[in-house]
């Protein structure tokens, strides 16, 4: 019973004078995931600590995908590219994908929930805040679905605001976009060269990163691709024809000749994209 109070007396000394969190931590096995969500606070810690200060946050969304494509679509495709984006990097952990962004609804074709600009903006901000409380250096800002991304959109205003207010302090907010604009834009531009039409929601891109990461046959709805043919995305500057009748079916473009190779060319391509930006966001090599 002795040795047992001196072995526990001897712990809450060590405890008291090198404080449990950091007794903890460097106890801690290295951990080899990058998805935060997956990890306990010792992993956690002991990452930042190890030099995985950056925290990437990556909006996902809810929302109708066609005939074909489960409503979760940005989803699912969200959380494997953040977190080949941050094994890439070296240097991040990943949030869980934020299952809601600014999207467009209807009734006739249901499945969408919106989460405004305004709303989105203010859980940007509180989520980029948490990182900096939690030990992160470097917060990135990223989105898979096109509402509030730009120049001018909320995922850039958030991260001017919050870097303004702690680079100071050496901690820096950043919005990469081009894993989203830059990377979508160049392989509609490679499939249009190889013979298919430009396609954007629920069209040949979509489809094809769904069906390359959909290993459980739970996300695509195989049996619809031979129909999954919608209204045509028409190029720049081009006038619709006010006498074409539209399909309205959700798909922008022709889904009809997805496949999983497309999808996995746009997968790393994507996430190649997201790592260069990054890097040269934040003066990484």
């Amino acid at each position: 019973m002795r040795s047992f109070r001196t072995t526990a007396a001897a712990i809450v000394a060590v405890a008291a004078l090198f404080g449990a969190p950091a007794a903890y931590a460097a106890a801690a096995p290295a951990a080899s995931g990058v998805e935060l969500d997956m990890m306990t606070w010792v992993e956690i810690k002991a990452a930042i600590t190890g030099g995985k200060n950056t925290l990437l946050i990556y909006t996902g969304g809810t929302e109708q995908r066609g005939p074909q494509n489960v409503t979760a679509g940005h989803n699912m495709m969200g959380r494997p590219i953040v977190k080949a984006i941050a094994e890439k990097l070296g240097n991040a952990l990943a949030l869980p994908v934020l299952p809601f962004s600014p999207t467009g609804m209807s009734a006739e074709i249901p499945g969408s929930f919106n989460l405004s600009a305004e709303t989105l903006g203010k859980v940007l901000e509180e989520l980029a805040e948490d990182g900096v409380v939690n030990g992160f250096k470097t917060v990135i800002l990223m989105g898979d679905s096109g509402g509030g991304q730009g120049p001018t959109g909320v995922y850039a205003a958030v991260a001017k605001k919050l870097d303004d207010k702690y680079k100071d302090k050496g901690i820096h907010v950043y919005y990469a976009n081009e894993s989203y604009t830059k990377a979508n834009a160049e392989m509609t531009e490679i499939l249009f060269k190889e013979g298919h039409p430009r396609g954007a929601h629920a069209g040949i891109l979509d489809t094809s990163l769904m069906l390359y990461l959909d290993t459980d046959n739970k996300y695509v709805r195989r049996d619809q691709l031979p129909t999954a043919l919608g209204d045509p995305l028409l190029p720049p500057g081009t006038q619709p024809d006010p006498n074409a009748k539209l399909v309205k079916n959700g798909i922008s473009g022709d889904a009809r000749k997805s496949s999983a190779e497309i999808g996995k060319r746009f997968f790393d391509l994507k996430v190649e994209t997201a790592v260069k930006q990054i890097k040269a966001l934040t003066g990484q090599k």
